[in-house]
């Protein structure tokens, strides 16, 4: 039961680890997702006010009042304030910054629209039947049995404020119909709540555009307009399935190397809080961004306030409308809510700990998605350090290694072709990377000749059409405590005379440090010199040797802008203008996104660029650093049939720099050293079991991958 309360937390210099495990345990349900019966209690209580007038959500008719979204709303950073659950009595109306109002336009789009769409396109496709049936070789959208069309809706829905407009491109409705496209587009004015005075606007096809299907057919049949003909359907061609093919020299058709835990797992789980290794935290998956970690500490100290998950986004170009008009924001389809199940020995290890999520998006009850969350440590295969030390006469005087373990906390989500694998990985020695791998099917169009400025041809008639990806993160780091500051480094040449040779000169670099005081000095642009290091310290606290406590971040991203300056669309993302921007704490600027921003780009509800615009000090403050990374795509024949991990992962790590007095592994037991003995034996110091041993799981593998209402 979550109870009305108000806590301040507060450690003295005296408090313990113990303490601090004590406070870090006992707080970490504040941060955890809402609880079933939580988000039906909730549901209920809304439904209970008279004058919301509120209805299901499945509800077909478009004019209500219904409830799209529930999660948790986090408690302000000072101060926790946790709301009367389970048993809700009041509600208070939130605002975003600046009380922008939300148009109702800028809505995600639902199941019920979905549903209304469907029947615009059954009116739609009975009128170019004959055209779509001789173009694909059989395929249509009604009366169909396994040669049936589909069909992908693009966003932003329109080119600016208030309008509702969406492009739509019909698929052949095949295993991975994403890279089945047919060549029909067609764009649709929805804004109405009556589906009945829905209208279309434009239809492509064969690279003309037709004010509507009526004069497309009428052309199709005069002859006014070059008939397509696709390639006959293959039911043998394997191109967009996982089917195996081809020839390789590994004996594939056995079990690879999988991993075990000879003693079983190290890590400690209780609910949301999870310990490893010095390291502890609480984790939520909100249902609107995905996945955020909170209250991180190494051995009872903390480090960051909430490392999360802000916003992703996929920016398209190509020769068709509906490429062209591509831009993905994917809060803005509850990309933390499509975190479906993750198969054991491919998602996760089969030792893996698996946890179920539960999300309130578009529905009526809760929605259970089993086993989309898994907490494992792995081996990297790479040690932590080491070192041969040789006597130079073909003998050794020590050897010393530690192997190389890490935590991973990984989900998913599957933005319909996308699939992000989100991972945060503890390493023993402090440091914390942060990374997403892409992978799922690319966003294909309909090939012409002109696309391939755009793209790749990756088959008969399909475009593998450029885009770039970019995630931001929200990075609340506290460094021996809030009041934090914030320097960039990077080195110099110097010049001086050898002073053990003075007819020489000695040139060498040297540290230069720049001290970014305000919140404009710290936002650096994409396209600018980006330093070497950028640190983050507490100018009160120093380490043993004199030096102040602080991390750094350090990226592993091949990041740029995706459009202009404020042009159109890009003032929605103005997040993307900056690899890092750097900001005072407010709890008024707890997001870079909204769930609005992908239906209305063009004025957002949430604005990150207002977060920078007043430029407020930051030395010696509570500081928040907001992180971009991604990379170009321009996919390519090996795309096919899944863009796949290796090279798509892009992320960030924290190091300590200066936080410890030495490194913080040497805690770890699994430390092996080995010297030479005078009598020819080997002396092996280690302090865990000799024998390693095995543990191999007898159970078959199990996937359900179905996700229902609880």
């Amino acid at each position: 039961m979550r109870l009305l309360c108000l806590l301040q937390l507060v450690c003295l210099a005296s408090c313990t680890v113990s303490r601090t495990r004590e406070w870090a345990l006992h707080g970490a349900p504040m941060f955890a997702d809402l609880t079933v019966h939580e988000l039906k209690a909730v549901r209920a209580y809304l439904h209970g006010i008279p004058e919301m007038e509120l209805t299901d959500a499945q509800n077909k008719i478009l004019k209500k009042n219904s409830i799209l979204l529930i999660e948790l709303h986090l408690p302000r950073k000072h101060e926790y304030i946790v709301s009367p659950l389970p048993f809700p009595n009041s509600h208070v109306v939130k605002t975003f910054k600046g009380d922008r109002p939300v148009l109702f336009e800028s809505r995600p789009i639902t199941n019920v629209e979905y549903y209304h769409i469907n029947n615009i396109l059954e009116k739609i496709t009975t009128k170019a039947h004959k055209l779509l049936f001789e173009t694909t070789g059989g395929f249509s959208f009604t009366n169909c049995s396994d040669r049936c069309l589909t069909f992908s809706d693009i966003a932003p829905r329109g080119l600016g404020p208030g309008e509702r407009r969406t492009w739509i491109m019909l698929q052949k409705f095949v295993e991975g119909y994403f890279i089945h496209p047919v060549g029909f587009e067609v764009l649709i004015n929805h804004q109405d709540l009556d589906p009945g005075k829905w209208t279309v606007e434009k239809v492509w096809y064969n690279s003309m555009y037709f004010d509507s299907v009526e004069d497309l057919v009428e052309k199709y049949e005069s002859g006014g307009v070059e008939k397509v003909k696709l390639p006959d359907h293959d039911e043998n061609d394997l191109f967009s399935t996982y089917i195996p093919r081809g020839h390789s020299n590994t004996p594939t058709n056995i079990h690879g190397p999988k991993l075990v835990q000879p003693q079983g797992p190290r890590f400690n789980t209780h609910e949301n809080f999870v310990e490893y290794a010095g390291w502890s935290f609480a984790y939520r998956v909100r249902s609107t961004a995905g996945l955020q970690v909170f209250d991180l500490r190494f051995n009872g100290e903390r480090i960051a306030y909430e490392i999360s998950l802000q916003e992703a986004i996929a920016f398209y170009a190509g020769d068709t409308p509906a490429a062209m008009q591509t831009k993905y924001i994917d809060a803005g389809w509850a990309m933390g809510s499509s975190t479906y199940e993750l198969a054991p020995g491919i998602d996760c290890p089969e030792i893996a700990k698996f946890v179920d999520l539960h999300h309130f998006f578009d529905t009526d009850k809760p929605v259970q998605h089993k086993n989309a969350l898994c907490i494992f440590e792995m081996t990297t295969a790479m040690p932590l350090r080491r070192h041969f030390n040789s006597n130079f006469s073909g003998g050794y005087n020590f050897y010393g290694g530690l192997e190389n373990t890490v935590l991973v906390l990984r989900t998913t989500s599957t933005v319909y072709n996308y699939d992000y694998i989100w991972d945060f990985l503890f390493y023993q020695n402090g440091v914390v990377e942060v990374k997403v791998s892409a992978t799922g099917y690319i966003h294909a169009t309909f090939f012409t000749p002109n696309g391939l400025h755009y793209g790749t041809k990756v088959y008969n008639y399909v475009l593998g059409n450029l885009h770039t990806h970019l995630i931001h993160y929200k990075v609340d780091l506290d460094i021996a405590g809030r009041e934090n500051s914030f320097e960039s480094i990077d080195l110099k040449f110097v010049n001086f005379t050898n002073p053990w040779s003075p007819k020489n000169f000695i040139v060498q670099s040297r540290l230069s440090r720049t001290e970014h005081k305000t919140e404009r000095s710290a936002a650096f642009r994409f396209g600018k010199k980006f330093p070497r290091y950028v640190h983050f310290y507490n100018p009160n606290e120093k380490n043993k040797w004199g030096h102040k406590k602080g991390y750094r971040i350090q990226f592993n991203s091949h990041a740029h802008s995706v459009l202009p300056r404020g042009w159109r669309e890009e003032n929605g993302i103005s997040w993307s203008r900056y690899p890092l921007a750097v900001t005072r704490h407010k709890d008024s600027e707890a997001t870079s996104s909204s769930i609005y921003t992908q239906n209305d780009p063009w004025e957002p509800v949430v604005s990150f660029e207002d977060y920078i615009r007043n430029n407020e000090d930051i030395v010696n403050q509570d500081l928040v650093a907001w992180v971009t990374v991604g990379f170009l795509h321009v996919p390519h024949s090996e795309d096919i049939p899944n863009t796949a991990t290796p090279g798509n992962a892009v992320g960030f790590f924290l190091r300590p720099f200066n936080f410890f007095n030495e490194d913080p592994s040497l805690a770890s037991k699994s430390t092996v050293i080995v010297r030479p003995g005078q009598d020819g034996k080997l002396k092996i110091q280690r302090w865990t079991p000799e024998v390693v041993g095995h543990c191999v799981t007898e159970e078959p593998f199990f996937y359900n991958g179905t996700y229902a209402g609880v």
